[in-house]
């Protein structure tokens, strides 16, 4: 069993000399309790290292009531935890999107550490076949703007830099700590027969980590009994087993598997896509029936992976 130094806060006291402010949610406490356990449940094969899991917890209270919404089906505090990420840390975000992670990496790395935004390839963007061109240009020109969308997020946040999985600069090889794919391999597997869209990316990690160096992974997770076909990531989910052999083609090693962001509930046949649960209620937001149906599952039964490199 894998003894990690822990630099846990345990009271309120210390929490308040910390934050330099006076007093501690209660939720914040039972954040870390929660971070904590599930911390305790990784013991894969690499060099120990400390989660500084009350400075995690607060990084994530301190967001708007909006975004700590999704956090309970989402549970970032134990999903980051088990991924072994901490402050000063260099870290490299598949499509950050509108920025729901990056807002808690940057508050929780810090300015000692350092956060990259990796969007797709500026030509996956007219694959989908529904952006205009105006919102192909607007795709492409997020990548670029990622320091100035994190900017925002924090005061003193990390240093960052934006680029596409296929424009990696070369003097970043080796120099990253975690990677992580948080829901974002779905439409890379759906265009990986025709663009190495998915190999693609995951050599880009690759070249990216340190030789210690971790991949985190959350994905939609299909149930094995459905197609392969089905589960090539259009219908945004994909099979555990596929995520695992594509990521020992590339050259990873899986270490550990979390059941944080399972759900039991979501059981797609193969006429539904992910899109119709919440957040996205994609097809079903119009009928209170099916919406009632969907609110009753809530978001996706997600497999959560970890990584690192075996080569």
């Amino acid at each position: 069993m894998l003894n990690k130094p822990i630099t846990l806060l345990t009271t309120g006291l210390a929490l308040a000399i910390t934050f330099g402010c006076s007093e501690v949610n209660k939720n914040e406490l039972s954040d870390v309790e929660s971070a904590q356990k599930m911390e305790e449940q990784v013991q894969p094969p690499v060099k120990a290292i400390s989660v500084d899991r009350a400075k995690l917890a607060y990084a994530v209270q301190s967001r708007s009531d909006e975004d700590k919404s999704r956090d309970t089906a989402r549970h970032p505090i134990e999903t980051l935890a088990f991924f072994q990420v901490e402050p000063g840390m260099t870290v490299a975000e598949a499509l950050p999107g509108g920025g729901w992670y990056s807002k808690i990496l940057a508050n929780y790395l810090g300015a000692d550490g350092t956060l990259y935004g990796i969007n797709y390839n500026d030509d996956m963007w007219a694959r989908f076949g529904f952006f205009s061109e105006e919102g192909i240009k607007q795709a492409i020109e997020r990548t670029s703007k990622f320091p100035d969308m994190l900017s925002e997020f924090a005061e003193e946040g990390p240093q960052s830099s934006g680029f596409t999985f296929n424009s990696v600069p070369e003097e970043l090889a080796g120099s990253v700590d975690r990677v992580l794919f948080i829901r974002a391999l779905h439409n890379l597997s759906r265009f990986e027969s025709e663009a190495n869209t998915m190999s693609g990316a995951l050599a880009a990690a690759h070249m990216l980590l340190k030789k210690d160096g971790l991949v985190g992974v959350v994905q939609h997770e299909a149930p094995a009994k459905n197609s392969d076909k089905w589960a090539d990531g259009s219908a945004g989910y994909l099979k555990k087993s596929a995520v695992i052999e594509a990521f020992e083609t590339a050259g990873f090693e899986l270490i550990s598997e979390s059941d944080i962001n399972e759900n039991s509930k979501d059981i797609p046949t193969e006429e539904e896509i992910v899109w119709r649960l919440p957040p996205s209620y994609n097809g079903t937001a119009d009928d209170p029936q099916l919406k009632e149906q969907v609110d009753a599952i809530g978001e996706s039964n997600r497999m959560t992976l970890l990584f690192k490199k075996a080569q």
